[in-house]
């Protein structure tokens, strides 16, 4: 038996009215999960490099920067492990997710959350 090219035109008939609407919304949940990445991706360098210059940071300095830490151990622990630690695990939860935009959410508040305790941990008097 020939094919006669009915399969395919029963095909295309069965095929939703707003299927450009579905790929439209695809492309643009596709993007934003991009954008999340990337944000997530340069928070993540932002508070490893810049958080603990940060927290050492003092305006009545007289070199602008703080001398002694009471925590300075715990703030570098902090910045150098934890930071990427948490950046890596937001990556693969959303690579393995079923709802990436929620644990991407979840990661960059974790993520600004370990720059407040760095920030806390540079400014905690002697």
């Amino acid at each position: 038996m020939e094919n006669t090219g009915f399969a395919s035109a029963s095909a295309s008939t069965t095929e939703p009215a707003g299927g450009g609407h579905q790929r439209a919304r695809a492309a643009a949940r596709g993007l934003g999960l991009a954008v999340l990445v990337a944000a997530v991706l340069v928070s993540g360098v932002f508070i490893t490099f810049l958080g603990p210059l940060f927290a050492i940071a003092c305006d009545t300095c007289e070199d602008g920067v703080r001398g002694t830490l009471a925590y300075g151990d715990a703030l570098i622990a902090v910045a150098w492990y934890g930071v990427p630690l948490t950046t890596f695990a937001t990556l693969a939860g959303m690579a393995a997710s079923h709802r990436p935009g929620r644990v991407g959410g979840f990661g960059l508040g974790a993520q600004w959350s370990l720059f407040v305790v760095i920030v806390a941990l540079g400014q905690t008097p002697v």
